[in-house]
């Protein structure tokens, strides 16, 4: 082989070994309502920087949870910021911002059943109102903020079934096990079957949804890598499909 042929291979070797050692894994826990629109980002992501992605779903409560007893999780993407807070507050987290802020809905796969949510809210004509656990679910602590807001908390506490997060919250409603639910206009925004309110913010807090590189993968590119496509404009675009707003 001639010397400038076996420099060319060369260099193509060396470019291909540098790719392999450069692509990453990165594990990341990732808030329920989310869900849909992970699961797009994370086929871009991985298509465009050739780093993969394994995804763990749940409630945010839950992942919480996880990270602090051990779970091996290099990006946290919850659907609050306190439980961020809290893990950069402990030396378990570093450098969150706010991916995504949600909003709630009440949504009914019956298309006649929801024209003015809290005018039927009020009067109870239904059997079952399927939300989020509040205390692991920040969509369903806002549920029930929205409820407390209406002076309904206690009248309508009898006829509440509780998802363990609000991807279940929306199958307990898809499915038909109850006639509505509280769930993420994320969860809805690119389906208009049924009916639904989209709930003014005047009810419940904000949903700020802050992401945070977790202790450990400092190291990892591809964590590093996640965080920053997340802020780009192609992620955003998605994020904004999906029914969310961004800062």
């Amino acid at each position: 082989m001639s010397t400038p042929l076996r420099s060319l291979t060369a260099a193509v070797l060396l470019l291909g070994s540098t790719t392999l050692v450069q692509a990453e894994e990165v594990r990341v826990a990732v808030a329920a309502n989310f869900t849909a629109a992970m699961k797009e980002i994370a086929t871009a992501f991985e298509a465009a920087t050739g780093h993969t992605t394994r995804i763990s779903f749940g409630s945010t409560g839950k992942l919480y949870t996880q990270i602090v007893n051990g779970a091996p999780f290099d990006v946290f993407l919850a659907a609050d910021q306190r439980r961020p807070a809290l893990l950069v507050d402990e030396g378990r987290a570093s450098a969150p911002f706010t991916y995504a802020i949600g909003e709630l809905a009440l949504w009914s796969t019956d298309p006649e059943l929801i024209t003015d949510g809290a005018a039927l809210l009020e009067s109870g004509a239904f059997d079952r109102l399927a939300i989020a656990n509040p205390k692991t679910a920040p969509y369903g602590a806002a549920a029930m903020e929205v409820l407390e807001s209406l002076g309904l908390a206690e009248t309508l506490a009898p006829k509440l079934v509780r998802g363990d997060n609000i991807a279940q919250t929306y199958q307990f409603v898809a499915t038909g096990n109850a006639e509505l639910g509280f769930v993420a206009l994320a969860q809805i925004a690119l389906d208009p079957s049924g009916s639904r309110w989209e709930v003014e913010q005047s009810h419940y807090s904000p949903i700020r949804q802050d992401a945070v590189l977790l202790e450990g993968a400092e190291a990892n590119p591809a964590a590093q890598a996640l965080l920053d496509y997340l802020q780009g404009d192609e992620a955003r675009a998605v994020i904004t499909r999906y029914g969310y707003a961004t800062d």
